[in-house]
This record gives structure tokens, sequence and C-alpha cells, in this order.
């Protein structure tokens, strides 16, 4: 079974999209380490068109956008199992449809949705999901490796970082009389269909793959693996934390090659 045992655990896994997905990748590697693991995806459409990848797995539909939702897939949750080891918050939208525009014009709207979805909603999950969690239970969400004022991330870097705050509140807020951690995989850029619907999110991936110390960018798999280790006994220390995973690329700034390109 390799390093990591999860026989006779469970883990909901909340963000599927496809199989590129980061919340794919770290189910996949549960469920090869024995865990059970259950699915929540955002829409009866893409349930449907994840049938074929997810075929007869444990599955619901909660759009985390509606708060009646999340209730509902705790209340699903709760007639099949007594219990659960921790989940995977692996969710975030942002609103492109209209192309680039400079920070300053984010519009409130915008801003408010992103945050509820992207933000908002793994304090209102943990909140519902409390009385089914182990008293050991291990929670992941998946951040980004640095907070700089990149154009074309726009608005989602702010986001994200309220994010990042929200796991120490949730470790500190769970910790009376229990040992639930919440933890934030800062992934680099990543290859996967939400990044891809970015403005200008490729030229920054392949740069970004310059800046790495090995010259390569990192794969979904290492911030799976990441997850799984914060999922497992092994991160049992490790509580309210950021880790970031992105070969280096966060203080590498004047790499000799990226220099010598002005």
């Amino acid at each position: 079974m390799g390093l990591f045992d999860f026989a006779g655990k469970t883990f909901l896994v909340m963000g599927v999209a496809n199989k590129k997905s980061i919340a794919w990748g770290i189910a996949q590697s549960l469920e090869k380490s024995g865990a059970h693991v259950i699915y929540s995806v955002r829409s009866e459409k893409r349930f449907e068109s994840l049938k074929e990848l997810l075929k007869d797995r444990e599955i619901y539909v909660c759009d985390v956008e509606n708060s009646e939702e999340i209730q509902q897939l705790a209340a699903s949750i709760s007639e099949k199992h007594s219990q659960i080891n921790g989940f995977v918050h692996s969710i975030a939208f942002g609103n492109y449809s209209e192309g680039f525009r400079p920070f300053h014009e984010t519009k409130r709207t915008d801003f408010l949705q992103a945050t509820t979805i992207s933000c908002f909603s793994l304090i209102e999950i943990a909140n519902a999901l409390k009385h089914l969690l182990a008293r050991d239970a291990s929670v992941v969400t998946i951040g980004i490796s640095s907070q700089v004022a990149a154009p074309a991330y726009g608005y989602m870097s702010p986001i994200k970082a309220a994010l990042e705050s929200a796991v120490r509140f949730l470790a500190k807020s769970f910790s009376k009389g229990r040992e639930v951690r919440f933890n934030c995989v800062k992934a680099g850029p990543l290859k996967t269909s939400a990044s891809a619907g970015i403005p200008g999110y490729i030229a920054n991936y392949l740069y970004a793959e310059k800046m790495t110390l090995r010259k390569r960018a990192i794969t979904t798999q290492e911030v799976a693996n990441a997850a799984l280790f914060l999922l497992s006994d092994l991160s049992s220390g490790i509580n309210g934390q950021g880790i970031v995973v992105n070969a280096g690329m966060d203080f590498n700034y004047f790499d000799e090659e990226l220099v010598n390109l002005n």
C-alpha cells in the first residue's frame, strides 16, 4: 500500500471537474491508499460529464454558492456515514468572461461571488460537517504558492490570501476539545482546465516554469502528494499552515537564465 495507509478511512473530496483536476489526483491517491472517497461536484451537468470517470462511486451534487445545498450535502452524507476522517476543498471560481480588467476595475459582484465560492465555502462546509468529522480529522484546501500582483490572476490573488487566513482561523476555532487540522497546499502554476480559462495564464505558466530551480513545472500529482501527506497521520503536528509546492520558484527571481533574457 506504500507510505500512506488510509484503510478504513473515509474522506470527502470536493472539486473534481475532470481527470486533470487537482481534486481528482488527490482522490485517486486516496483510493489507491485504501480510503473510501465520497465525491461532491458542483452541478447536475458536471455530474453527467463525470459519470464515465467516476463510475459507481458515491457522488453528491453541491453548488457551494448555495448555503442550502451545503446543508443538504452534510445531511446526505450523514445518512450513510456516522463519521468522516476529513475533506478536501479544491474549489475556486473567478469570472473572467469579460477578459482581463485592471484590478481597480474589479466588479463588486465578481469579487463577492469569487470570495463566496473560493473562500467562504470552506468555512461553511467545515461548519456543516463539524458533527461528522472525526476527532483527529484533517482538512486540506488548495491555495497559491505566492502572493504576487500578477495582473492575469487579478482579484483571485487576494481571495486566495483570505482562504489561507481562513485556514488558520478554522484551525483555532476547531481546537477546543478536538484535534481537527486545517492546512493549505500552496501550489505553483499548474496545467488544469480551470487555469486555462484565465486570460494570459499560459504565458505566466511558461515563465513560472523557468523560475523553478529544476526548470520544470510542478505536476498535479506533486500537489496531490502534498495533500495526501497533510491528510495522513504523518502530518499530525501540522495545523493552520500553508505548505508551498512550487519547486522553489518563489525565491528564484534572479535566476541567471531569466536575468540574461534582458
